[in-house]
């Protein structure tokens, strides 16, 4: 069961560029030799399976639960039916331990966040959220009033350092284990 204390937000204004942060930092700090994982919200309703298939037609038909199941991945489907959607923790729970839990979106959990900012946005999150550790920006970027500190967004080794340091590791040790 994973932990909140190994959960690092990236959050920001949609099409900010968080995803491609979350994958190029999923690439840098597996190729350290970390367990990553990810958590992405989303506003809109979403359906990773399709219309005819048999899983389909298991939850078409009431299913509350369906995992579908092959010799290379899972994936376990629940329906919500009238339930209020879990939070972070509730979900980072149910994962397996991870070394980093990336969790994209969940702008309002009280989490370590680090914002991803582009200076054609018209709000800074951080100015409101004390939960925001860091502000990752286009090189050069300077941004009046900006309460934490902020990093170029080119510069992913800072910022797995900022995570290493976040989720209190001890890289040296953990680069010997692996």
């Amino acid at each position: 069961m994973a932990e909140m204390n190994k959960v690092i937000g990236v959050i920001g204004w949609q099409n900010s560029g968080k995803t491609t942060l979350v994958v190029e930092l999923v690439k840098h700090l597996t190729a350290e030799g970390f367990n990553v994982s990810t958590v992405k919200h989303t506003h809109h309703a979403f359906d990773i399976d399709k219309p005819g298939k048999d899983s389909f037609k298991h939850r078409e038909a009431g299913a509350r639960e369906v995992m579908v199941a092959s010799d290379t991945r899972w994936a376990l489907m629940r329906e919500l039916q009238n339930e209020t959607q879990p939070s972070l923790p509730d979900l980072v729970a149910r994962m397996a331990d991870a070394d980093i839990i990336l969790a994209e979106g969940f702008k309002s959990g009280r989490h370590p966040k680090i914002e991803v900012w582009r200076d054609t946005e018209t709000e800074l999150l951080a100015v409101t959220d004390p939960n925001i550790i860091a502000v990752i920006a286009p090189s050069g970027t300077h941004i009046l009033d900006c309460p934490c500190p902020i990093h170029a967004r080119d510069n992913l080794p800072v910022i797995a350092g900022l995570i290493h340091k976040t989720c209190r590791h001890d890289i040296e040790t953990q680069r010997i284990e692996t």
